[in-house]
């Protein structure tokens, strides 16, 4: 069922009018009917509903609330912090990184970056990143729209480290401690019941600096290998949230 987000002040006892782009997205791309069904979702309180439509109108569309459905997001929380890649590679990042189930995605500028971002460009850059986020979250039947940040340094990252259960450093260099093993230190300190907040830093295309990782090391990361292949970019976010869906949400679901 197609899936849109709305604000608070959308939401009424009731009823919830649909404002803005997704109006001629229902009419003209969906042909969605008075009488149809959509699933609607409060972006400020993550809220959602079964929604039938009882006017549709030029400006609005007008949605009557028939069930309020349970949150399918989970208790694990992944910041990917992402080293600047080159043309689309960002892009395809982001849209398969919240199907995966990603929190929040924050741009990094590192030393072997190939690209480089002007200031003037950063917010047109983000707001076409967070349309994508919010495309790839109604296609996938998110209850959030994961955040796309501004664009950080290493440096900045360094003092955010202990905001978090765990930051995870994809590293190429390191040869023996894994993604699974970091994660069953977790498992031993955290209840099932607990939310979990990792971040995992990957570098660009031409791999992280060894002074950077040393920095992130001595703040508190933990450094991990992928195993023997070497991934592109593109794919280490894909491969590292589907080891922590894997293990962190089944061991949450056992429980």
């Amino acid at each position: 069922m197609p899936r849109f987000f709305v604000k608070k002040e959308q939401v009424k006892e009731t009823t919830i009018e649909i404002l803005g782009e997704d109006i001629k997205h229902i009419k003209n791309v969906l042909r969605k009917q008075i009488g149809e069904n959509i699933e609607i979702c409060d972006k400020d309180t993550k809220k959602s509903y079964i929604c039938e439509i009882e006017k549709i109108e030029e400006k609005s569309i007008l949605t009557k609330i028939i069930e309020e459905l349970q949150s399918n997001d989970n208790k694990i929380e992944v910041d990917i912090y992402q080293g600047l890649p080159k043309a689309d590679k960002m892009e395809l990042i982001i849209q398969k990184s919240v199907e995966l189930g990603v929190n929040a995605i924050i741009p990094v500028e590192m030393k072997r970056c190939v690209v480089k971002i002007a200031t003037k460009d950063e917010m047109k850059k983000i707001t076409r990143w967070q349309k994508i986020a919010e495309s790839a979250a109604k296609q996938s039947g998110r209850d959030t729209i994961p955040e796309i940040k501004n664009i950080v340094n290493v440096e900045k990252i360094a003092q955010l480290i202990n905001k978090y259960d765990s930051v995870l450093v994809a590293y190429e260099n390191e040869k023996e401690n894994t993604i699974k093993q970091e994660l069953l230190k977790l498992k031993q300190y955290k209840k099932p019941e607990q939310k979990i907040k990792i971040g995992v830093v990957i570098g660009p295309e031409g791999g992280l600096e060894e002074k950077d990782v040393e920095l992130l090391k001595q703040k508190g990361a933990k450094i991990v290998t992928l195993g023997n292949r070497i991934l592109r970019t593109e794919t280490v976010a894909l491969n590292i949230l589907s080891v922590i869906t894997y293990e962190l949400e089944q061991w949450q679901g056992d429980k």
